[in-house]
């Protein structure tokens, strides 16, 4: 699902409400929100974190033995639709 609408401040504030400790961190074209996600999760608290995440343009786990397990999220920043996007062989 698109997140069209959504922000990553939201984003990353629903899912400290979870109880997940988050950062998030801005990018050219977009924003990244990530998540460490405890060791004992419940079948529910998934499902809610799921719903948060699904809201942005794309989201996945990042599990490691070493670091443990990461949720991350990106929401694309908005792009002008005139001028010079991306350099000259991305203008409209």
């Amino acid at each position: 699902m698109p997140a069209s609408g959504a922000s990553a401040a939201d984003l990353a504030a629903r899912l400290s409400a979870l109880g997940l400790l988050t950062r998030v961190e801005e990018h050219p074209r977009h924003t990244s929100v990530e998540a460490e996600v405890p060791d004992a999760i419940s079948a529910g608290l998934w499902r809610e974190v799921l719903d948060v995440v699904a809201e942005a343009d794309r989201f996945g786990l990042l599990a490691t033995s070493m670091n443990g397990r990461t949720l991350w999220a990106v929401v694309r920043k908005t792009v002008p639709t005139t001028g010079d996007v991306g350099g000259p062989s991305h203008q409209r």
